[in-house]
């Protein structure tokens, strides 16, 4: 080193900082790509993006090549700058050294590359890629070494790294739809939250309740009968013997306008084209539900409890709008009255279901306990109101407005007067 000229060591400490911040922003930035979009890129072709999936299938051999790199060039400019700092210092050089070289290192070969390398992964990784691919071959038996050691101290530790999964979490894959951002629109972004959501919803949570069932008694009289089935405005109707527990089954308008054109039109002509009914036990998540109308090609069924007990009533219909949200068109009129005030309160009526009040107006009701307002409301009290009355409920003041038949019927929502509830 004596023969070496204080300026060529400069000019070989300053290429060794390069070669170091060379390695940590290979680091950082192979570390930091997104493995999905990795992947995405691996099957369109890129041949940048299958070298870098080829040298992260080995995350060991990589970060041992990468380490072997970093270690050798810092210590190698370790020496090169005691022995400048000698030269210019004298017994004072190697604090001195130690000291500045610390700070260079750290600002020049660390911080700023990792930090570069960490926001653009891709213009780091990619062009590295091709230097570190043709170092793992002169290296490999250093690198293999030091994995086969580096592997023995894990396993000492029970830590097996063919074991670590790669796959996304329920939770984890909520998150990344959340995040995309302007990758994924919004509304096709509520429509993947939406399929995620599925299987935390029950078929009782959106079916149509027992009492508003629609259905056409098969004992009444044959000329209302015939009316009912010409005005209805759904393509199936459930036919039931004087109550709904006794259900027929379903008949399909299209029967209906097939068997109106003949000339002998009667119940029984009308019962022969009942179709079986499906059952569907409560508790069903949607997403199984989906599934198994899929399969059975069945697009309603009526939701019973564990006693056999009617309680509803669901359609395929029904779970596709939990997706897309409401799409259908339909010659009702609307049943729900929710208005929205002038003074920024809603009038809600109480059979309102809490999921659709939270999607609609964006409030944050419970949704674990009942699946109405008025059965909210109840729960709260532990007693059926008789007298219209205030509260909070869940941090919403609420007016009741009309109590009838043991129900609450309409109330008065504050919702720019939530306040957050402490836990």
């Amino acid at each position: 080193m004596d023969e070496i000229s204080t300026s060529t060591l400069f000019i070989i400490l300053t290429v060794l900082i390069f070669i170091s911040a060379f390695f940590s922003s290979s680091e950082t930035g192979m570390m930091s790509l997104n493995k999905y979009r990795l992947r995405h890129l691996v099957q369109n072709g890129h041949k940048s993006a299958k070298r870098v999936s080829t040298l992260l299938e080995r995350p060991d051999r990589l970060i041992g090549l990468i380490l072997i790199g970093n270690n050798l060039v810092n210590i190698l400019a370790s020496s090169i700058a005691t022995i400048l700092a000698i030269r210019l210092y004298g017994d004072y050089g190697v604090a001195v050294a130690t000291f500045g070289l610390t700070i260079v290192l750290l600002i020049f070969a660390e911080v700023t590359p990792k930090t570069l390398a960490a926001y653009f992964p891709e213009r780091i990784a990619f062009p590295a890629s091709y230097v570190l691919q043709a170092l793992l071959i002169p290296f490999y038996p250093f690198v293999w070494g030091l994995n086969q050691i580096t592997n023995c101290v894990l396993k000492m530790f029970r830590i097996n790294i063919d074991d670590q999964a790669d796959a996304l979490t329920h939770e984890e894959l909520r998150s990344v739809v959340n995040e995309s951002g302007a990758l994924i629109p919004r509304r096709h972004r509520d429509m993947l939250l939406s399929v995620l959501d599925l299987e935390n919803v029950t078929v009782e949570d959106i079916m149509v309740p027992r009492n508003e069932i629609a259905g056409i008694d098969i004992n009444d009289d044959w000329k209302n009968i015939v009316k009912k089935l010409t005005h209805s405005t759904h393509t199936r109707i459930l036919l039931y013997r004087d109550t709904l527990d006794d259900a027929v089954g379903f008949v399909h308008s299209r029967d209906v306008l097939r068997l109106l054109s003949k000339t002998k039109f009667s119940k029984e002509t009308l019962l022969r084209a009942v179709r079986e009914i499906y059952f569907v036990p409560e508790g069903t998540p949607l997403n199984v539900q989906l599934l198994k109308f899929q399969r059975n090609k069945i697009r309603i069924g009526l939701v019973v409890d564990e006693y056999g007990d009617l309680q509803g009533l669901i359609t395929l219909e029904d779970i596709l709008e939990e997706i897309v949200g409401d799409f259908t068109t339909t010659m009702d009129l609307p049943t729900s009255n929710n208005v929205k005030q002038t003074d920024g309160t809603y009038l809600i009526e109480g059979s309102s279901n809490i999921r659709d009040l939270n999607k609609q107006f964006k409030w944050r009701l419970p949704e674990s306990g009942p699946r109405t307002l008025n059965g909210l409301i109840l729960e709260h009290l532990e007693v059926i109101p008789t007298d219209p009355l205030c509260l909070r409920l869940h941090g919403y003041p609420v007016e009741i407005l009309e109590i009838k038949d043991n129900m609450v019927k309409q109330v008065k929502v504050f919702p720019h007067l939530y306040k957050k509830r402490r836990i």
